[in-house]
């Protein structure tokens, strides 16, 4: 190969090359950087995802994947011709005092701040007994959580902070950080490192050097580290950052003590160690900065409020939250026209711009820290981590593999949940016989039999089936999945308009809508986060998950085996999440051509190392959901349910009803019928008074009202009614069906008693009176609606924080035209078939 400058793209699957030179800019410009796309940085190509796009890079012993059209960007040459020039190590310098914030006293306020997948949340959970979420992916903590330890006689709180590589303006995350350590003001910031990556994680605490703050760094997967037969001068290393670093496994508690006593001992000391180092970035850089703070100085409440050395930094890099953050002070319109002179000096020196050239300083000062502490072991334990992707991430198996892995896990939400779901339906059937035969006729006994017991314990059997699902989405999250279907999906929804990161919200949009929303943060895009949102309320949440068992155990029925049936079962249950999937990518197409025409979205995703899932994480997860979903049972659906019985069992009396009453009273004394003849007569009288009392209820006059909406899509009053209840929460619907269906506590035992008054329900009017209301059909049609209508208020209330009013209301109109507009076709299509 000659001697010449090649892109990035350029280069075959298994080469290895050094870059040259970053072209672009903006936000995709810096997140190259922060992932290690640095001049002088060796990259291996490993391979092409299956659709040929992107393309996964090996780079700073992690794994990165890019677009063609991004590695378009990189200007390299082969590894084989002259290795480009990288950037120099000058050192520290140490000549600020640490900046103490606040009085001291015996509660320390510590901020947890460290890259994406770097086990930040796992140290939080040991160390606070918390049980955030966590998994092997980025965007997992997507707010900041507090949590307290206590050591010795100090209480140290705890802020888990959200994942970033860097502190730029570029994203929410990076955002969020940074004015979480200027407005909270933290005493000490605790820096999470994985210490088998130090040189791309190091970068982010260079900046946090910068910041002046106290700092303690936790060196963590420290195991990992020692298992590649890696050596690491963590004494040197701690001299040449200024701060203590402690090592720790924070997936099994290990060293956190440690970590506590050195954040005392740091908060302890602040008075007499006051000296702080900092990064020496060169004569011509450093001359620049000295300039801007002489500046800066001059105004006391700048000086005071932020370090002064950070500022000038972030002006020389042209950052404009910093820039809107001092316009207000004295000496600002001296300070822009200083830091654009100062700017175009170094640009002009150094031929790039200057954020680029102070990111590459960092490099270098991380280079020859890493080149004084660190040597590598022969062993890469880490990269063998990555063999299994030449099955997951295959050209031919990836996507089957990953069918597959979604079918299974709806199977196995059929077929392992069938056992316990059967057993809460019998233990609810015995609790409403036991107190329909101990209590006396009345009120209180309709209430707690057909309202509280057929409504909440319908929902309440469908917990385990809920579990199961969640532990395999906690399964895909853990072990690294997660980041590879996004690798794999990214060019086909990048052609549908979706973008590839976008699937991580909707895999966890298939166990809630509303951290699947605020996931999309991980987003850099705004539109492409919008255009997510909007999306997300599409992929069928697990509330919605027990109107589908319901109505797939009770109508989509067949006289075969177990296996057979549940496999049966299953199909239809994938089928509806796939269509939910169809209907996201459709909405993004048609929003593409009207709303988001000019988007330009980027695809930059690190593949984190796969991890075994852990026991305790996925039962933890498994047991929060429990409790959530208890807490929903015991709260808004038991006072949903509640109103809704009362709706439905009141007026108690109209001529209709008393007329039935009194032909049953009258039948009843008749002592000359025969007995069989009289109780079959009572039973339909019994029955007829029932569909009269409920039709002519509170509520049954709203499901009369609204019926000709549901008409057309093969719905009776009921379903109409049941879907306007759930707009509160999905689970609703079922514990409003338990209502309004009066299922039979005496229900023979191979079907819930609502799943048996549901297959016996039929159409008491009409042309239709005599047949079945819930047909295939008509169960399918139902169950498409309730995909594809209104999320839940919480959902909708999680659109509006991340997006605004604007595509909340989008939300709530769109998703229920497209869901009428579906189940219509579904239902008449299929009546003309």
């Amino acid at each position: 190969m000659d001697n010449q400058t090649l892109r990035l793209v350029d280069m075959p699957t298994g080469s290895q090359c050094v870059i040259v030179k970053l072209s672009g800019h903006g936000g995709f410009r810096h997140r190259l950087m922060e992932l290690g796309f640095v001049r002088g940085e060796k990259v291996r190509v490993i391979k092409n995802a299956p659709l040929h796009d992107p393309i996964e890079y090996e780079i700073m012993q992690s794994h990165v994947s890019l677009r063609r059209i991004e590695a378009q960007h990189i200007e390299v040459v082969s590894l084989t011709d002259e290795t480009a020039e990288s950037y120099s190590f000058n050192g520290t310098i140490t000549e600020e005092t640490t900046r103490i914030l606040g009085e001291r006293g015996k509660t320390i306020s510590v901020a947890l701040v460290g890259n994406p997948n770097c086990g930040k949340t796992s140290f939080f959970n040991h160390a606070t007994g918390m049980r955030e979420k966590v998994g092997n992916y980025s965007g997992v903590t997507v707010d900041s959580k507090i949590g307290i330890f206590k050591y010795k006689d100090y209480t140290i709180q705890i802020a888990d902070l959200p994942g970033t590589y860097s502190l730029t303006e570029y994203t929410p995350e990076e955002l969020y950080v940074r004015e979480y350590v200027f407005d909270h003001h933290p005493d000490v910031v605790l820096n999470i490192v994985d210490a088998s990556n130090l040189e791309r994680n190091l970068f982010l605490t260079t900046q946090l050097i910068d910041m002046n703050l106290p700092m303690v760094m936790a060196l963590n997967m420290f195991d990992e580290l020692e298992r590649n037969h890696d050596k690491l001068d963590v004494e040197m290393l701690s001299r040449l950052l200024g701060c203590p670093i402690v090592p720790t496994v924070s997936s099994k508690g290990a060293g956190i003590q440690d970590v506590m006593k050195n954040i005392v001992d740091v908060y302890e000391n602040m008075e007499q160690n006051t000296k702080h180092i900092h990064i020496n970035y060169g004569a011509d850089i450093e001359k620049s900065i000295e300039i801007l703070k002489g500046i800066i100085k001059k105004d006391a409440v700048i000086d005071s409020e932020y370090p002064a050395r950070y500022i000038a930094i972030k002006l020389l890099e042209n950052d404009q939250t910093t820039l809107k953050a001092v316009e207000q002070h004295v000496e600002f319109e001296e300070l822009k026209k200083e830091a654009v002179e100062q700017r175009a000096l170094l640009e002009k020196s150094y031929r790039e711009d200057a954020a680029t050239v102070i990111s590459g300083a960092k490099y270098g000062f991380v280079r020859g820290a890493l080149a004084e502490t660190y040597t590598v072991g022969k062993d890469r334990s880490k990269q063998k981590a990555y063999t299994v992707d030449n099955f997951l991430t295959h050209k031919w198996l990836g996507f089957p593999i990953l069918i597959f892995f979604l079918f299974f896990m709806f199977l196995m939400t059929f077929i392992l949940g069938a056992y316990p779901q059967e057993w809460l339906e019998m233990f609810f059937g015995w609790l409403g016989g036991l107190v329909s035969r101990l209590m006396p006729d009345g009120m209180l006994k309709d209430l707690i039999v057909d309202g509280i017991i057929a409504g909440v314990g319908g929902v309440c059997s469908f917990l385990p089936n809920i579990l199961i699902l969640f532990f395999f989405i906690s399964i895909l999250e853990d072990t690294g999945y997660m980041a590879r279907a996004a690798f794999l999906m990214d060019k086909l929804m990048h052609k549908m308009g979706l973008h590839g990161k976008s699937f991580i919200p909707y895999i966890i949009g298939f166990g809630c809508s509303v951290p699947a929303i605020m996931a999309t943060r991980t987003l850099e895009n705004k539109k492409d986060r919008i255009l997510t949102i909007i999306t997300v309320p599409f992929m069928s949440c697990s509330a919605r998950l027990p109107v589908y068992l319901l109505l797939i155990s009770a109508v989509f029925t067949t006289t075969h085996g177990m296996l057979v049936t549940g496999v049966y079962k299953g199909l239809v249950l994938t089928s509806i999440y796939l269509i939910g999937i169809l209907f996201a990518i459709l909405t993004s197409l048609l929003m593409k051509k009207i709303a988001f025409k000019d988007n330009s979205d980027q695809f930059v995703m690190e593949l984190p190392p796969y991890r075994l899932p852990t026991f305790r994480n996925a039962v933890v997860h498994m047991w929060d959901k429990s409790v959530q979903y208890l807490k929903k049972m015991g709260t808004v659906i038991l006072v949903a349910t509640i109103i809704i019985w009362a709706l439905e069992y009141f007026p108690q009396h109209s001529p209709q009803i008393d007329r039935y009453t009194a032909q049953i009273e009258q039948i009843s004394a008749d002592t000359e019928m025969d007995e069989t003849v009289k109780a079959e007569q009572i039973k339909q009288l019994e029955f007829d008074r029932s569909v009269v009392q409920t039709e002519n209820s509170y509520i049954g006059r709203v499901g009369q009202a609204i019926a000709p909406v549901f008409k057309p899509l093969g719905f009776d009053w009921k379903m109409g009614v049941s879907l306007l209840t759930g707009l509160a929460a999905k689970e609703i619907v079922v514990s409003s069906m338990g209502v309004l269906y009066h299922a039979d506590t005496d229900a023979d035992e191979h079907s819930s008693a609502l799943q048996a008054s549901i297959q016996a329900q039929t159409w008491t009017s009409g042309a239709l009176k005599g047949q079945k209301v819930f047909t295939p059909l008509v169960a399918y049609a139902f169950m498409i609606f309730i995909l594809l209508y209104v999320p839940c208020v919480a959902a909708v209330t999680a659109v509006y924080k991340e997006a605004g009013w604007k595509w909340a209301t989008f939300t709530v109109l769109f998703n229920t035209l497209v869901a009428w507009i579906m189940a219509f076709l579904v239902y008449q299509i299929g009546m003309l078939i």
